[in-house]
């Protein structure tokens, strides 16, 4: 997977889109630091007309490195777009639902670290790029609706991170990304 730098927002964006042969072997590479003060909070809109459902980090990650989106794109057309400023994952969208398989209890792992989590060192090359990535991704959520996690490949989980206040990534032991929580989310509003 490789960013491509372009020209500032209002241009054209490029995008690289990423297959892969073997849907298990999804891999994006995550830097991972130890947390410098509190984890950011974060804010959940949802869309009432089109059911997007957003998380917003304040603050925002200030600095250099690449500013863009990672878009994930579930084998059933489901999306999860990771929103980038500065190098690090600023925001997450779920903008097309994939099938979510309800719990009657979803609680994230119990060891969590607090990190700093960041793109590798050879993405902060460029300054505005989107990135498309094909992967399985499937979705759980507790009864209520207020806890979801995605799944988003067959590797195994190895640690859990706490990169804001309610969201949570899973890694493997090559700190690659497989799996994102979103807890405490609001209901979805209530339709007049």
């Amino acid at each position: 997977m490789k960013w491509h730098a372009a020209r500032p927002f209002d241009a054209a964006r490029t995008t690289s889109r990423t297959r892969f042969a073997d849907q298990d072997t999804v891999k994006i590479p995550l830097c991972i630091e130890p947390a410098a003060g509190s984890a950011p909070t974060v804010e959940y809109r949802w869309d009432p007309d089109t059911e997007i459902l957003s998380a917003q980090l304040q603050p925002r990650a200030t600095g250099k490195g690449p500013s863009g989106s990672v878009e994930l794109e579930g084998a059933d057309g489901s999306w999860l777009i990771l929103d980038i400023a500065a190098g690090r994952i600023n925001g997450v969208e779920v903008a097309v639902w994939p099938e979510v398989q309800k719990r009657s209890s979803l609680t994230p792992p119990g060891q969590v670290e607090d990190a700093s989590v960041s793109l590798p060192e050879q993405a902060t090359k460029a300054t505005v790029a989107s990135m498309e990535v094909d992967v399985p991704l499937q979705a759980e959520a507790d009864e209520a609706e207020r806890v979801f996690h995605f799944r988003l490949s067959g590797a195994r989980r190895a640690r859990t991170l706490r990169f804001a206040r309610d969201l949570l990534l899973e890694v493997d032991g090559s700190s690659h990304l497989v799996g994102l929580w979103m807890l405490n989310v609001p209901p979805f509003p209530a339709q007049p």
